[in-house]
């Protein structure tokens, strides 16, 4: 294995620090490593920040061992091992706090082979195991108030395009109906892999439900606001050649997001390329924000070409201003899902992780509420029905306006 002298620097530990983690990570996990040389790897983590400098996965030899760090409390060291390789000891949590499980390597060049099975929970007053940290305990219950919520969401809008205004009702009104399908999804699998984690301590392969369908409705929500960008199906009955590149830009872009937040998500800090695919992870989501906006401001600049040519002043108007509605709340929704939703979860304290995931559902159901208001099938649409008396007001506001974009 290693000499008796690097030996006695292999030691596990616990370190208040932690790692960026889906809201369904499991507490039970057996991980195997063969031939690992990292100076540090991480088992457990409780809570979803980036862990101090301190605990850099692959330090400096030369700047001496995490060992050093007033953050650590070593549980035990190689050397401490029985002839049997067995280490039994109690480590008393006097002060509640966030908790994440390291294993160190201070050896240079000392590979490590092991395999590893963690076990970390709260006990209830009855005695029994609650395998959720406490500012994860909510999240079950925010996931199925949602997922009911997007279940009278879907009645309502199933209501209107096939029954209400089916006459009005085009392809991207039932793309829509998909989205909401495939949120209400989501939320399902979400609130049922936090329960049996609470319960079990392993989500019983509803981690897989949860990924797929984070998967799917990524895909129909970046494709159902660039298809709304374009006017497809409701302005237009067709897609122009760089629309249709954008399409194809952003839907891979969300598969490679998706899988690089699932292996983020389930790993941790432990494989040896977690960095490389958290940074996958957060470039590609930042690729694909950035690329959904184009159609948006594509058709801005066409209705303000179109306004000088067309004589229908007020509907252009109608339509310019519409759209300009929608491009600020899709930029509003995408800074606050990913700067002020990870801002919360870095800033709240530990007994409320759960505000993090609150506010990401609270937005998200307000975003699709607008989105689906505003374009929502109708006989006689605000935007795009106006009398002709509104023209010479109109053909003045789009003069006034004319070097805004």
């Amino acid at each position: 294995m290693a000499p008796a002298d690097a030996a006695r620097r292999l030691l596990l530990l616990l370190a208040v620090a932690g790692a960026v983690l889906r809201p369904a990570a499991a507490e039970i996990k057996q991980e195997s490593f063969k031939d690992d040389s990292r100076g540090t790897a991480l088992f457990e983590a409780i809570y979803e920040q980036p862990p101090p400098t301190d605990l850099n996965p692959n330090p400096d030899p030369n700047t001496g061992c995490v060992l050093a760090s007033r953050y650590v409390i070593p549980l035990f060291t190689f050397a401490e091992l029985d002839a049997s390789g067995n280490c039994n000891k109690t480590f008393p949590v006097s002060h509640p706090d966030e908790y994440s499980l390291f294993f160190a390597n201070c050896a240079p060049e000392t590979a490590v082979t092991m395999e590893v099975r963690t076990d970390m929970y709260n006990t209830n007053p009855d005695g029994s195991k609650d395998y959720l940290s406490v500012g994860q305990a909510p999240v079950p219950t925010i996931y199925a108030f949602f997922a009911l919520g997007y279940v009278a969401f879907l009645a309502g809008w199933l209501y209107l395009t096939l029954y209400h205004n089916r006459l009005s009702a085009h392809r991207i009104h039932h793309l829509m109906s998909c989205l909401l399908l495939a949120r209400m999804l989501y939320c399902i699998s979400a609130a049922e892999d936090q329960h049996y984690i609470r319960v079990a301590g392993s989500s019983h392969g509803w981690d897989v439900m949860f990924y797929l369908f984070q998967l799917v409705k990524g895909v129909i929500l970046f494709a159902v606001i660039a298809l709304i960008g374009t006017g497809w199906s409701f302005l237009k009955p067709f897609l122009q050649d760089k629309e249709k590149k954008v399409l194809m830009v952003v839907i891979p872009l969300q598969v490679a997001a998706n899988i690089a937040a699932a292996v983020v998500g389930e790993t941790g800090q432990y494989l040896q390329a977690w960095v490389t695919w958290n940074q996958i992870f957060l470039f590609v989501d930042v690729a694909c924000c950035c690329a959904v906006l184009f159609p948006v401001v594509w058709s801005m600049r066409s209705l303000r070409e179109s306004s000088k040519t067309d004589g229908k002043a007020a509907r252009t108007l109608a339509k310019l201003t519409l759209f300009r509605q929608f491009y600020v709340v899709v930029i509003g929704y995408l800074y606050f899902t990913r700067i002020i939703v990870y801002a919360l979860k870095t800033i709240t304290n530990y007994k409320y992780r759960w505000v993090s995931v609150a506010a990401e559902e609270v937005a998200t159901m307000a975003f699709y509420m607008f989105m689906f208001y505003m374009f929502k099938p109708a006989e006689r649409n605000q935007y795009f029905a106006l009398d002709d008396d509104e023209e010479e007001a109109a053909e003045m506001a789009l003069r006034e306006e004319e070097f805004e974009l």
